[in-house]
């Protein structure tokens, strides 16, 4: 066995154990503190365990080594990896970059906390581990109130947005929204000057401008009645989160039926989207996929 690391202790490892055989490239996955950067010193030779021992030969260990890398760099370091793993070297790889490791690993190792959380299969592993940084994602935007940072604002000052908040599926304020769930946008507008009927919209973009989704009052069918000075009127935009992973931003607006805007707020506040798999676009139409 080319590398085996016997119930290997050097914290955060715990008694770790696994092996690999010669000419496999072994993907290695996990957050900081995982314990990944231990083990790869151990593999090389630079750090000896507390407690256990290593059995390694012919193995080479890498932490990110393309993180700095030019693309032409990159293509070079992939062909020599690929013939030192021909020649029977078992490899070590260490990487962010959980799609290039589907790709070149013969298997991946997913580290939390010390242990070995899961491994095997490329695909199955990834999707796992995935899904467990989406979860620590969403629990991390959760509960955090949305501060309002519009790129441009303009009006005429007739109402003012007092605050917009996005929220998850339980309702309560998010910046992270899960792919798939029931979400909302919630809005308080107050009127320093009275309005007949004034329209309230929302916008959804991309970081890049590319507008994904637009409505509003008018368009809905929603009358929002008369409004005196000093009214307030809360606006709530309810849907399904139907979006693929990425950032987005939020414009909200209150004006009047022919345009004329109170207040309107371009890219009002970020949101970040996520999900257990990786899905190209901006729209997640949840395809099923059959082959005859």
């Amino acid at each position: 066995m080319p590398i085996e690391f016997r119930d290997v202790t050097l914290p955060p490892l715990q008694r770790f154990r696994a092996q690999a055989p010669a000419g496999v490239i072994i993907g290695l996955i996990g957050e900081q503190g995982s314990g990944i950067e231990r083990l790869i010193k151990m593999a090389s030779g630079t750090a000896r365990p507390e407690e256990g021992d290593i059995e390694a030969d012919n193995v080479i260990a890498l932490d990110q080594p393309f993180a700095a890398m030019d693309a032409v760099a990159r293509a070079r370091a992939l062909i020599d990896m690929d013939e030192r793993r021909r020649a029977g070297a078992t490899i070590l790889l260490a990487s962010h970059d959980i799609s290039l490791l589907e790709v070149l690993s013969d298997e991946i190792w997913w580290l939390d906390g010390g242990r070995l959380a899961a491994k095997g299969d490329p695909k199955e592993t990834a999707a796992k581990y995935r899904a467990h940084v989406a979860e620590r994602v969403r629990c991390w935007g959760n509960n955090i109130s949305q501060r309002l940072a519009p790129s441009f604002r303009r009006g005429d000052g007739r109402a003012k947005v007092l605050s917009l908040e996005t929220l998850g599926a339980d309702e309560k304020p998010t910046i992270v929204w899960k792919s798939g769930e029931m979400v909302s946008v919630r809005a308080v507008i107050r009127f320093r000057e009275a309005a007949n009927n004034p329209v309230f919209g929302l916008m959804i973009r991309t970081q890049i401008g590319f507008e994904v989704y637009g409505t509003n009052t008018e368009l809905e069918h929603v009358n929002t009645g008369n409004c005196a000075s000093g009214d307030t009127r809360t606006v709530v935009f309810a849907f399904r989160c139907d979006l693929c992973p990425r950032a987005y931003t939020l414009t909200l607006a209150s004006h009047d039926a022919d345009g004329t805007a109170h207040d309107w707020l371009d890219d009002a506040v970020a949101i970040t989207v996520t999900d257990e798999r990786y899905t190209a676009g901006v729209a997640n139409l949840r395809a099923k996929v059959t082959v005859a």
